[in-house]
């Protein structure tokens, strides 16, 4: 049952905004309500994809959240679901999105996903980072600016997660020493590129088919990085077609060897993997490390 705070609040929105009577015909479970609450509302006013969460448990997701799928929305290159409001009431935190009604893939989906990755990846920033930071997963994904990939990688991504699972006894001092030989030889590795926005969490968990048949970007971590991030986790938990890599591939043409470097930009979603679900996710992390 959706909280009465949150029907209160959204009918609240509706009035002042649509000047209309906005009532909850239904609520359906939807998938990737692992973190929080997830529900398909069809109402008076149309349909809605609704999240929630009690207001302390994730402060600031539903708020970075908004804000990471209107800087994609910015870029005009592929489709995100459009914000319709985010609040915090006294006890809850929710947004509430356009429900994207699924359809039949277009005829050569991945390709068409390929290239409009590419085309989204051509919005540059100053910078590598982001104004605010923001959420992988349930953890908080910190975005602090940085002039150059390599230190904005080691400082902001791998650092923070090594440290986080030595506190909680996922790590060890060895494996820390491990990491610390791989950060002062990563500029052998790692190509500087112009910091562009990635989705940062992009698995085939989090895109969906749009109603009009194409890829449809969902739950970012958004930042400026290097374009290498989002492929490179594309391959994890089975992939995508090869079709996505060689049309993106023809788009935005990438730099050679960067099949080679999947690897260690992975080691960031396995260390986020690793401080969410516990220690069967160590022994991929350390084989990496050794091989590098």
């Amino acid at each position: 049952m959706i909280p009465e705070q949150i029907q209160k609040d959204l009918a609240a929105y509706f009035e002042k905004y649509n000047n209309s009577d906005f009532t909850i015909l239904s609520s359906k479970p939807l998938r990737g309500g692992s973190i929080n609450q997830v529900y398909q509302l069809k109402t008076t006013t149309g349909s809605f994809c609704l999240k929630y969460n009690r207001s302390e448990t994730f402060p600031g997701m539903f708020e970075t959240e908004a804000l990471g799928l209107n800087l994609l929305a910015s870029a005009g290159t592929i489709e995100v679901p459009g914000v319709i409001l985010t609040d915090n009431l006294p006890d809850y935190s929710f947004i509430l999105l356009e429900f994207m009604e699924a359809a039949t893939e277009i005829k050569g989906f991945f390709r068409d996903f390929g290239r409009t990755l590419a085309c989204l990846h051509r919005k540059t920033g100053e910078f590598f980072g982001l104004g605010y930071n923001n959420y992988m997963g349930s953890l908080t994904q910190n975005n602090s600016f940085h002039s150059g990939w390599v230190d904005f990688f080691v400082e902001e991504r791998l650092e923070r997660q090594v440290e986080l699972a030595l506190q909680k006894g996922l790590m060890k001092y060895p494996e820390k020493k491990l990491f610390e030989k791989l950060y002062v030889r990563l500029n052998e590795f790692l190509p500087e590129e112009p910091p562009c926005l990635v989705h940062g969490d992009l698995w085939s968990g989090n895109f969906i088919v749009s109603d009009k048949g194409r890829a449809c970007l969902i739950d970012p971590a958004v930042y400026y990085g290097n374009r290498e991030v989002d492929l490179a986790m594309s391959t994890l938990f089975g992939g995508f077609s090869p079709e996505f890599y060689s049309s993106y591939n023809e788009e935005f043409p990438l730099i050679s060897g960067w099949k080679d470097r999947i690897d260690l930009y992975n080691l960031y979603p396995l260390l986020i993997h690793l401080n969410l679900f516990g220690s069967s996710y160590l022994g991929q992390v350390l084989s990496i490390l050794r091989r590098f």
